[in-house]
This record gives structure tokens, sequence and C-alpha cells, in this order.
């Protein structure tokens, strides 16, 4: 299989039982390519004239009077905020500051968790003494905690780092991080604090690293490619595009920017970070430059592309180049990675037929640099395929596509007409994310999907069998979005989501997976689905493995059985596994019923020719063992 690392016409649910008889042909047409818990931690981007939303996340303690300021002494020039804690004369007891996380924070007594802050006294003091750096619900219960020292004459910034190990855990997520003073002892005194950070063990303890459970549930998929930095986050504004600079080094010298959706990213998750993921999952990946164009509408004029273009270089140098021979390749390597990552697909721009009239002069601008500079990487371009006509023609073409789930269904066979040239494509986005072709991008009232379904899944499903049918021109593709927050509906349906306890893989994430931890090597033509039907198959050979394996992927995208009859050219072993995915139309798996729908393996008797009846709305995969 190829790559996976994204008036309303609605299914027609017959009641005849559909049959089909699929010839397979032994001979393969075509290889298969193989291609923090913090919130508000660094007051970024935040207006201090506006204190309530600059302290956003953040609470007092115990009375502390709490200030989100611009600092006259910054703690980086990226970061020029910090929260003044002033403790109140008169205090008593423990005194300081309390943050809630995202969504809450999870505790566990068998985890250890990173804990640190800058902080300075504006003023000097004579206080020598301790904070505490702890963990406690959301009513005052302490759950575990460390004491770290502090000095009044500390006027100059000082990280403290200090590891936090819990001695309860707790049911509820309603947990906070605190740092506290004795009240008494600092009474009327005043503390800066920047750059709060927490972090619970991460996926191969990666420093600013992934959340274990969600990284496994990425790397359960066998993803071969993970897209960065992702999609139209590359820029709103020029002033806010996503700057790879700007997020490497250490966190107190990324500055963060306002995302193109609205909220601060943090860019705790940097280059680097999003790299050496790739290699933890054995991904390639498909890195996205900047090509001169912000979503607000502004285009780089044609004479002025030079320091962008550069900025570009220095980007894909970081990823891949020599550190002997570039600044950015030695900075890579500073960061203990000599070597290169593994970029094969570098994208320029993302999703530029919104400014398709630049577009022109602006790929033949930067392809024309980059190819020469970097020959051995492939270049995708980003407009609509052909439209405009682009100079010189792309190799590569990254293609987006959001809709319901018939018109998934329908439009399987959208590759097979497309011409062998040479050119390739790239499915970088597509989901179906509504019911409502009129309104696709509506509310949830008007048909748009707050989580996957049976329905849009195996429609989904339907379409990826003609991406593997067409993987000799398709080299990748990708469910989008691919993870969200479930007490949010912002850009929804997702393939994975969570909160802050919990991961809640779709209907669509098990489509994903069964299609790519059951791909083979070589696809082998059969009697052809009907375009227009409801039943979809697929057929390949696993060669890699001996005995080869014959793997069958039958989608059904409607609600009543469809019988299919295989006959083999080859002889196969009596018994085949099973997984099948399969539920009601709107079945869809959410927090309050996070496993509704999941693959059940069970095994069926087979031979050079045999029958297999696919439930309604299923994906089923059928794994069969050549015999000599």
């Amino acid at each position: 299989m190829l790559p996976i690392l994204l008036t309303s016409l609605a299914f027609l649910c017959v009641s005849v039982k559909s049959q089909f008889t699929i010839v397979v042909n032994g001979t393969a047409s075509h290889p298969i390519p193989s291609t923090l818990l913090l919130q508000n931690r660094a007051f970024q981007m935040v207006d201090t004239t506006d204190q309530t939303t600059a302290l956003n996340a953040w609470h007092s303690v115990n009375g502390a009077q709490l200030t989100v300021i611009e600092e006259t002494v910054p703690v980086s020039s990226a970061l020029p905020n910090a929260l003044s804690v002033v403790i109140p004369s008169g205090s008593s007891g423990q005194v300081g500051v309390g943050n809630e996380g995202y969504f809450g924070i999870k505790v566990n007594s068998s985890d250890s968790y990173n804990a640190s802050f800058f902080y300075r006294f504006p003023v000097a003091s004579s206080f020598n003494g301790t904070a505490t750096v702890g963990l406690q619900t959301s009513t005052g219960e302490f759950l575990g905690g460390t004491n770290v020292t502090l000095s009044g004459s500390q006027t100059s910034w000082l990280q403290v780092n200090t590891t936090i190990q819990p001695t309860i855990t707790p049911d509820s997520l309603a947990n906070n991080f605190t740092v506290t003073v004795d009240g008494a002892e600092l009474a009327g005194q005043t503390i800066n604090f920047a750059m709060f950070s927490l972090f619970p063990p991460t996926f191969k303890n990666r420093p600013n690293g992934m959340r274990i459970d969600i990284a496994e549930t990425l790397s359960a998929m066998a993803p071969s490619f993970f897209r960065l930095p992702g999609g139209n986050n590359l820029g709103q504004t020029v002033a806010t595009r996503w700057q790879w600079n700007n997020t490497v080094g250490p966190l107190v010298d990324r500055p963060g920017r306002v995302g193109d959706w609205g909220y601060v990213n943090t860019d705790g998750l940097g280059i680097f970070e999003y790299l050496t993921w790739c290699e933890d999952l054995n991904m390639q990946a498909i890195m996205a430059v900047w090509s001169g164009f912000a979503l607000g509408g502004t285009s780089i004029a044609e004479d002025d592309l030079g320091p962008y273009i550069q900025q570009a270089i220095d980007q894909i140098n970081f990823a891949v180049g020599d550190p002997a021979e570039s600044d950015a390749a030695a900075l890579r390597a500073s960061l203990g990675h000599p070597d290169p990552f593994p970029v094969v697909h570098v994208e320029i721009g993302n999703e530029d037929f919104f400014a398709a009239d630049t577009y022109t002069y602006r790929w033949n601008q930067y392809i024309t640099t980059l190819q020469a500079t970097f020959p051995n990487l492939s270049f995708l371009a980003t407009s609509d395929t052909f439209n405009p006509i682009l100079i010189p023609n792309p190799a590569e073409w990254d293609i987006h596509v959001y809709q319901t789930p018939s018109w998934f269904a329908e439009n399987s066979f959208i590759y097979d007409g497309f011409e062998r040239n040479g050119t390739h494509y790239f499915e970088g986005e597509y989901a179906a994310i509504s019911t409502n072709p009129d309104d696709l991008f509506g509310t949830p009232a008007d048909g748009r999907l707050t989580f996957p379904t049976i329905q849009s899944s195996t429609g989904e499903a339907a379409f990826m069998i003609g991406l593997e049918r067409n993987s000799d021109i398709v080299f990748a593709a990708s469910y989008a979005p691919l993870l969200n927050v479930s007490t949010t509906i912002f850009c929804t349906p997702n393939l994975v989501s969570f909160d802050s306890g919990n991961v809640y893989p779709s209907t669509s994430y098990y489509v994903q997976q069964l299609f790519s931890v059951n791909r083979g090597d070589e696809y082998l033509p059969s009697t052809l689905p009907d375009a227009d039907g409801t039943t979809f198959w697929s057929v390949v050979r696993k060669t890699s493995v001996v005995p080869n394996e014959i793997i069958i992927k039958v989608v059904n995208t409607v609600g009543a059985v469809s019988n299919v009859t295989f006959q083999l050219p080859f002889s196969v072993e009596d018994t085949a596994t099973v997984q099948l995915l399969t539920g009601a139309e709107t079945d869809s798996n959410t927090p309050t019923a996070p496993k509704m729908v999941t693959p059940q393996l069970s095994s069926l008797v087979v031979g050079e020719t045999f029958a297999y009846t696919a439930p309604g709305f299923s994906v089923s995969i059928l794994t069969l063992i050549t015999s000599a």
C-alpha cells in the first residue's frame, strides 16, 4: 500500500444484497511505494493591558497578587513578558501561583515530572529560603512536590530545575501545578517568574518531546511519513509566518507566534522536535517551506523573494545539510544530530491556489534555486494541478480535498484517469467532514461531523482503495487534521482526539491503521469495482515475507451486506485471517464511547475460489497465505 502518517447526498441503503465475482491476475501491474502540560507557560504574545487574557490558565494561591508585565529586564529577547508575584503584607502559609494546564493535568504516582522556571527579585532582599514546586488537586489536596532554594539577592534571571514525584494518583484530571513560598517570610516582597515548564515522561525520553500515549497511538498506525510544520499554519501574515530558526534551541529563545487558527503557538514543538519524532517513528518527513504568500492575502513581490528563498535554503540545510558547509546544518549538529534527517520531499508553500496568480513567479524562483541547491530532493507544488501552468513543470503535486462520505466513494476512480507522464501526486489532506455537500464547512447542526462515523470512514476507505490501485502515481496520502483536543469543535473531525488524560482513536484512525499495517509491495490487477457502486476492493501481494501474503481489502459503503467471490490464479492455504471494522451508519468513537467501533479478528475458510460476505458499512482485510 502507498504510505499513510491524513440537496444532501446520502448513501443509499438497499435491501437487495449486492454480489460480485472478482478475478485476480497473478502478475503484478506495478510495485507499491513505501515510503506539555502548562498552558500560557511563558506569557507569549499576550497583551499586558488585558490582564484577564494575559493570566489565562493562571490563578493566585492564598492571596498572591499576580500581574503579567513587560519586563524591564526580560529573561530573553524572545520572551519580553514575565509574571510578577506580590506576596501581600500580613501573608501566612503557602502563597504563590497555580496553573491549571491544558484542560487539566494528569497526575500519576508512578511517573516523575520535570519542572523548571526562571525567577528573579526585581528588588534585592535578604530572603534566603525555599519555594515548594508541586502538584495539587483543584480543591487543594497536595499530590506531591519538592523544595527548591530561592535567594532574595538573585536580581538577574536564574533557572531552577527540579523533579516532582507524586505520592497520590487522583481520579480527576482537574489538577494544578503550583509554585508557593512561605507567605510570612516573604510578606511585602515581589518575585518575577518567566518560562515555566512541566513535563511528564515523554516518548523515548525526548526533551520537549511527545506525550507517550499520543505518540504510541500514532506509532501503532505504522506511518511512513509526517508532514510538517502543518498545513496552512505556515503563516497568516508575513510577520507571523512560521520561521524554522525561531523554533529551535533553548525554549527561552523561542518567541512563539500567533498561529493561523487564532491561538498562540509556543513553538516548544519546533523543527528539531518534529524531525527527531520522524526518526523515532521511522517516518520520512515531508517538509514545507514558506513560499512568499501569507494567508491574509499578502504575496511577496517578485523582486523581493531573495531573503525568503534563502531562509528556505537554511531550513532545508538544517534538516539535511552538511555541517561543514552550512551554519544551519552546523546548528543541527550542535544539538547532537550531525547526520541528516530523513527528508526527501519538500513542499513549496501550502494551498497556493489561494494565490495562484502570484504562485507562477514564486514557484519559478523557489524551484529554480532550491532544485539547483538540493538536486537530490523532490519538490511539490501546492496550487491546483496544472492550473495555472507552472514553469518548470512540477514533478510532484500536493492535493487536498474535504468532502462528504458519498463524494469519496463516488470518486474512488479519480486517479485512474490521470495521465501516466512521470508526474506523481501526494494526497496531502483529505477527510469526509460533512454529510451536507452544500455546506461542507458549516456547523454540526448542518451536517458537519464532530467525530468521524462509520459512514464517513467507509467512504474514505473506498477512496483509499483507489489510491492503492493508483499507487504507481500516488506516492503518499494523509488524513487531516491529525489531532485535536476532544473538548473543542474547531476544525472537526480529526483522526485522533485527546484530552489531558486520554486518547480517543476514531473510526477513521482504524481505517488508516488497517490500510497501513496491511500494505503489500505489489498491486495485483483484478476485476474492477463498479465506479458507481457501493462495494470496492483491491488485492496486493506482500513478497517481503515467505510464503507470500495476499492481502485483500473489501469496503462496503452502505448498510446492506455485499457478497463477493474471489477467483485466484494460485493456491493458498485454506484459512485466512479477517480484520473487520463495521458498525451502524452513525456509530462513532467519542470520549463517552471511546471503543464503540474497533477492528475485530476472525478467520475464514478460503481456496483458489472463495466467497466472502462484507457486512454493511464495513472495511474488511483478508490475509491469505500462498502455498506451494
